[in-house]
This record gives structure tokens, C-alpha cells and sequence, in this order.
């Protein structure tokens, strides 16, 4: 009764606010920024700001849209009936599934509108890309329920989200954002592993299969490690390796080495990920995925960072 009662004091905008999760967006906002950012730095075409901003406001409404969908689609399954931290509108009694609904369809159409847009400006190529990105949106509350989930954010909010990017502000095709962006990809889906490691017992009485549900709780920890810390393996990897072994194929600059700075919060995150059956660990683990996502922005913001580092040095 009191949940319903403080729902009504609310405001319009606050309930929206809560359907949206704002918390989220960086997942599908830094993407953007380190694609843009190798555009500049390392397909050495002068960063267009308008272009940029236009492409961050589409990725995060698609981004807010597919969230939406998901919270409706997962509503009316059964699951995330109990209200936690970080649940949605829906299920904390703020709005109906139907109007979560009908504003998930307003902002696809806002996104794909914005889309167009760019197409027009930037090329068919944009085009293309954007249409795989929509459909593995759309689809994503069937895929992940068929424990696809962590793969379709992998591929729409890292490797896409970057080389959607870099075309858009250089208007050509290229491997190397597809490449440098894995880092990045593995930590969204961590956040997401996180999300469904915490709802293993519930999805399993829903019959929900997620990567999660698959591995259990203890190879899901072996898998979140692998997630988080890979994530830093790797863009080491993409820094060392090709000066070390002599490999005729692009380094990233040395400055990249800072996201070495995002290990201390890595290991926090394991630690909770150890903790996670002490009683006194409960919330953190509960909230694991929303501090995995603010991992992601750090790991994120000190990759473009140090890609403008190297601009600047250079």
C-alpha cells in the first residue's frame, strides 16, 4: 500500500526517469565516444562535434527503448516482480507494462528518425549497420531469454556501437574500431551477466534460460572474472603486442595504458563477486550490475583519454 501511495506522489518525469534507468546509458554512450575518438586519433579525420552528439542522443534513446521493451517483455513473463535497487517503472508499480510499452515504441521511432538522419548525411553504409543494431534490439527480450543476451549486447553496444562511430565520422568501413572495441564489449557484458548471475533461482522457476542459468553460480564467477579483468588483458594486449612480436598490424597508442588505472576498481568488483554469499555482501551483489557499469564508464572514459593523450602528444 505504501509503494502505491509514494507511486502516486511521484511526478510524471520521475516515474519516465525510473523507466528509462539512466544508469544504464553508459554502456551504449561510451561505445560512441571511443569509436569517434579512434575516427580522430587514429583515422585522422577531424572529429565533427554535431555529428558526434547526434549520434550519442540515437544510441542512447535505442539504447532506453530496448530497456523499456525488455522491463515489458520480462513483466508479463513473470520475472523481476520484486522491487530491488534497480528495478524498472513497471515493477515498482510507477507505470503499466502497456504504457512502458507505447513509450518504448515512441523512442524507436525517435532513434530510427534520428538514424535517417544520419544516413542522409553520413551514407547507406550507416544504413546498414543501424538495421542490424534495430533488429538485434528489438529482438533482444526473446533472444535473452534464450541466454543470447550477453552476445547481442557484445555485439549492438560494443563492437557496433564503435564502428558505427568511426563510420559515421569517417564514412568508411574499417576492422580496427570492430577489434579495438572487444574490451569494451566484454564489460557490457558483464553488466548484464551481473544482472541475470543475481537472478539465476528466478529465471530457472520462469524458465528463462540466460548464460547465467547455463553456467551456475560457480562458473558464472569464473566467467564475470574473466569479463572484467579480459577487458584489461586485452587493451594491454592491443598496446604491447604488436611492438613486442614485431606484427605488421596497427598498435594503439601507449597512452592506453591508462585504463590500467580502472584495475583497482576491477578488483573490487571481484571481491564482491566473492562475497556474494555473506549476508552483509547481499545489496552489493544485488547491485553488481549497476557497479560493473560504472566500471564500464571508467575503463571507457580513460580509453578516450588516452586516445586524445596521443593526439596531443603527437
Amino acid at each position: 500500500m505504501s509503494e502505491i501511495k509514494e507511486a502516486e506522489k511521484r511526478t510524471w518525469w520521475k516515474k519516465w526517469l525510473v523507466a528509462a534507468r539512466p544508469w544504464a546509458l553508459p554502456a551504449s554512450i561510451v561505445p560512441v565516444l571511443f569509436g569517434s575518438s579512434l575516427a580522430a586519433t587514429v583515422g585522422w579525420v577531424k572529429l565533427n562535434f554535431w555529428l558526434l552528439l547526434l549520434t550519442l542522443v540515437g544510441m542512447a534513446i535505442l539504447h532506453t527503448a530496448a530497456n523499456m521493451l525488455s522491463d515489458v517483455m520480462d513483466w508479463k513473463r513473470g520475472l523481476d516482480r520484486e522491487v530491488t535497487p534497480v528495478s524498472g517503472a513497471i515493477v515498482r508499480g510507477l507505470l503499466t507494462d502497456k504504457q512502458v510499452f507505447q513509450g518504448s515504441l515512441l523512442l524507436f521511432a525517435l532513434g530510427v528518425a534520428i538514424g535517417l538522419w544520419l544516413v542522409y548525411l553520413r551514407g547507406l553504409l550507416v544504413l546498414y549497420l543501424g538495421l542490424v543494431g534495430l533488429m538485434l534490439g528489438a529482438a533482444y527480450p526473446w533472444l535473452k531469454a534464450a541466454a543470447l543476451g550477453d552476445l547481442v549486447v557484445f555485439i549492438n553496444f560494443g563492437l557496433l556501437g564503435s564502428l558505427g562511430a568511426w563510420v559515421v565520422q569517417t564514412g568508411q568501413f574499417s576492422w580496427l574500431p570492430v577489434m579495438w572495441a572487444v574490451p569494451q564489449g566484454l564489460l557490457v557484458a558483464a553488466i548484464l551477466h551481473a544482472n541475470n548471475w543475481r537472478d539465476i533461482v528466478s529465471d530457472r522457476e520462469k524458465k528463462v534460460v540466460t548464460m547465467a542459468g547455463l553456467l551456475g553460480d560457480r562458473l558464472s564467477l569464473i566467467y564475470y572474472g574473466k569479463l572484467i579483468f579480459g577487458a584489461l588483458l586485452l587493451m594491454i594486449g592491443f598496446v604491447l603486442v604488436p611492438r613486442l612480436f614485431g606484427f605488421d598490424f596497427p598498435a594503439l597508442p601507449w597512452s592506453l595504458l591508462l585504463v590500467l588505472l580502472a584495475f583497482p576498481e576491477a578488483l573490487k568488483l571481484w571481491r564482491i563477486a566473492l562475497k556474494r554469499h555473506e549476508p552483509e555482501q547481499k545489496i552489493n551483489f544485488i547491485t553488481l550490475d549497476g557497479a560493473t557499469a560504472r566500471y564500464n564508464l571508467l575503463f571507457g572514459l580513460l580509453s578516450v583519454v588516452g586516445l586524445w593523450l596521443s593526439l596531443w602528444i603527437n
